[in-house]
């Protein structure tokens, strides 16, 4: 086997990008202090195409130079926003008919592996901070609540790993972009 070149690896110019059909998935940042993460989980976005990403509370905003350096360029590829209250916005949303979903561990949680998505349905997800999660304000104001099963002693996932699961299978469930 051969590792490819990055001229073989078909990638889209951020033009290309953002004029393609977008997985219909939206994902809110709820006062994120590093801005590692934050760069990691744009990565991510772009990696799957994502809607939007909403930057909410404490949660840097591009640009930046610790943003850039994890997200490499995906700032300007993913649309993004920024809206001061995570509350606020998640009533907006569940205006707009999207499926509001706190990624989060919580009573009555759907665990990740079992949530099957609804049929032309948008959904918005929601990652918390690093020590305290999603705001229990929040958290009360969703629709549903989503857990990644975890079988360890920790039962914790850095924020950025947690969206690249937790996007990865939701990708793959709703299957609107797969090439």
């Amino acid at each position: 086997m051969r590792k490819l070149k990055n001229s073989e690896l078909g990638r889209l110019q951020v033009e290309e990008f953002k004029n393609t059909v977008k997985t219909p998935l939206i994902v809110i940042l709820d006062n994120i202090r590093s801005l590692n993460n934050i760069g990691s989980v744009f990565r991510t976005a772009d990696a799957f195409r994502i809607e939007k990403i909403y930057l909410c509370g404490i949660t840097a905003t591009p640009p930046h130079k610790d943003i850039h350096k994890t997200a490499l360029g995906a700032t300007d590829s993913v649309d993004w926003e920024y809206v001061k209250d995570t509350h606020v916005l998640v009533n907006r949303l569940k205006t707009e008919d999207v499926v509001t979903v706190a990624i989060e561990q919580a009573e009555n949680a759907v665990m990740l592996n079992d949530f099957t998505p609804e049929k032309g349905k948008k959904y918005a997800v929601i990652f918390g901070n690093e020590v305290k999660g999603v705001e229990q304000e929040v958290v009360s104001g969703c629709d549903m609540v989503i857990e990644i099963p975890q079988y360890g002693t920790k039962h914790s996932l850095n924020i950025s790993v947690s969206a690249g699961v937790v996007l990865w299978d939701l990708f793959n469930k709703i299957g609107t972009v797969h090439q």
